[in-house]
């Protein structure tokens, strides 16, 4: 009985994991500097996507120490559910690392879906937590979904602000989750 109620939801894992486009699909087709530099691409297009749906984000941009973005981020969950994502870590408006995040949670939810995601720390100690991998976000941790005059009402909260878009697929769900970030200095 048990055997059963797991197979579906480890199918559709597998499934979505070998859909074209996803992150581990992508991973296998690209050597390291061709997926840096689609990481990038990605992460450029993300800042320039943010700035022209809520121009008032740029205060974020300013003002914070440092900021992580994240092109795409992928996930799927069938009860149980995972993703992931990689980017690029900015400090004083410049790249000073690459970043992953993984993500997990368990509960009712349905679906696949992509987002961009963007992390302002608002001063050195919350950045110094991120890049020593001490960062993570629980189920209280809300994140703004950009749209027009968004930016404008957000605060930071425990030393970060982050915003979330949309960009494919569709995930219903009432789960509890974590995102875990992993942080490694650019080797220049």
């Amino acid at each position: 009985m048990i055997g059963k109620l797991l197979a579906l939801p480890v199918a559709f894992m597998l499934a979505a994991a070998l859909l074209p486009g996803t992150v581990s699909a992508q991973k296998k087709e690209k050597d390291p500097a061709a997926e840096r530099a689609q990481i990038h691409a990605d992460v450029v297009k993300t800042i320039a996507d943010f700035k022209k749906v809520d121009p008032s984000i740029d205060k974020f941009f300013k003002d914070s120490t440092g900021y992580a973005v994240f092109g795409r981020v992928g996930k799927a969950g069938f009860i149980v559910g995972g993703g992931a994502g990689d980017g690029e870590l900015f400090e004083k408006g410049r790249v000073v690392g690459y970043v992953h995040v993984g993500l997990g949670s368990v509960g009712l939810q349905i679906g696949v879906q992509e987002f961009s995601q963007i992390i302002f720390f608002k001063d050195p100690a919350a950045l110094a937590r991120f890049k020593q991998n001490k960062f993570e976000f629980s189920a209280n941790v809300s994140a703004v979904i950009i749209k027009t005059g968004a930016a404008g009402a957000a605060d930071y909260r425990e030393g970060v602000a982050v915003f979330v878009k949309p960009t494919g697929g569709a995930m219903a769900e009432a789960s509890l989750g974590t995102q875990k970030f992993n942080y490694k200095p650019d080797a220049k």
